[in-house]
């Protein structure tokens, strides 16, 4: 629940109702911040700077956009170290409703963070664990071209299932001002605000009870790279490892799935060097 977007640490823009249901930030909960802010400093190019939060929480950024928090609190609020995406609603009360009306599990919140606006902690019917926040967003944090996430993707059972949860939750496809569109494309649900890809949503063989973490239902967060091979060399060389990279660019540019020292997983993606 830290380095949410609301800490004033960079331009704030509009507010939550403005980008109704779109993801607005990710957050990072991990054992140890010095560890964390070492390894996504060498693979992610970022700097870090500290939130009104005290020294267990920070906020990265990249090209001096703010792009993600980092607290090391996992321990404290017994939850797993991982990436965690929050989504943009006007109002949390009534989004909270909506989670537990639809079988999905409130664990935090809504929380209200003094100046800036109040976040929850949950996790849908299949158990992908996402954040929601009220509040100011920041300016750049959705448009930056380079430095913050390219999108969130959620890997679960049942992408359809899983679309009418957030749909409702959410508000996705309202037709009301500052929502966002739904669209099959290619197998997979594809979610924009303002023309721009911030979402997917794909089905395949996720598994509830998997020991491995890449198998169990999640939501995963691709980040933008310059240079791909050098971010997996990097992550190799702080401690990190790869769980899976093409090998060749595709019409869509690069991947590679990696996970940091203490388990977290995320993409990174090297773009192609003529846009699909």
């Amino acid at each position: 629940m830290t380095g949410l977007p609301g800490e004033p640490m960079g331009p704030i823009g509009p507010t939550s109702a403005e980008v109704s249901g779109a993801p607005c930030w990710v957050n990072l909960m991990t054992h140890d911040i010095d560890a964390a802010e070492r390894f996504y400093g060498a693979v992610l190019g970022w700097s870090f700077r500290p939130t009104r939060l005290g020294p267990a929480f920070r906020v990265a950024e990249g090209e001096g956009v703010p792009v993600a928090g980092i607290g090391a609190q996992a321990g404290t609020f017994s939850v797993a170290v991982a990436w965690t995406p929050y989504f943009a609603v006007a109002d949390a009360d009534a989004a909270v409703s909506r989670i537990r009306e639809r079988t999905g599990t409130v664990a935090v919140g809504p929380v209200r963070f003094e100046g800036a606006g109040r976040g929850v902690l949950a996790a849908d019917p299949q158990g992908a664990v996402f954040g929601l926040w009220e509040g100011r967003v920041f300016a750049d944090w959705l448009t930056a071209p380079r430095a913050a996430p390219a999108w969130v993707e959620l890997r679960t059972r049942d992408a359809f299932a899983a679309a009418v949860f957030y749909g409702e939750v959410l508000l996705w496809a309202t037709g009301e001002s500052g929502c966002c569109d739904v669209s099959y494309e290619r197998d997979r649900i594809v979610l924009r605000h303002d023309g721009r890809v911030v979402a997917r949503l794909d089905g395949g063989p996720a598994q509830e009870a998997s020991a491995e973490p890449v198998r169990r239902p999640h939501w995963h967060v691709h980040f933008r790279v310059a240079e791909l091979d050098a971010s997996v060399a990097a992550a190799a060389a702080h401690g990190g490892d790869t769980v899976a990279v093409d090998p060749s660019p595709g019409p869509e540019g690069r991947f590679a799935t990696l996970r940091d020292p203490e388990g977290a997983l995320f993409d990174v993606w090297e773009p192609p060097a003529t846009p699909p």
